[in-house]
């Protein structure tokens, strides 16, 4: 039984997370032959402060790039 984790910074809305859940279930199924029913998949959000790139957030560097804008 696959179990996936994915981590995403929050923001998405509930149908790119449905279109997400159908698609890496979908892989599963076709890259190691395993029944839709036994996949498992668990999205987490985080928030974009608590997710850090190249030396800082996520949340300043957006805040950078709108008054860069």
């Amino acid at each position: 039984m696959p179990n996936v984790n994915i981590q995403l910074i929050e923001g998405r809305s509930a149908e790119q997370k449905e279109a997400l859940i159908e698609k890496i279930t979908a892989a599963c199924v076709e890259a190691i032959d395993c029944t839709p029913e036994s996949v498992r998949i668990v999205l987490s959000d985080i928030a974009p402060q608590d997710f850090g790139l190249s030396g800082e957030s996520v949340a300043k560097r957006r805040a950078d790039q709108d008054t860069t804008a």
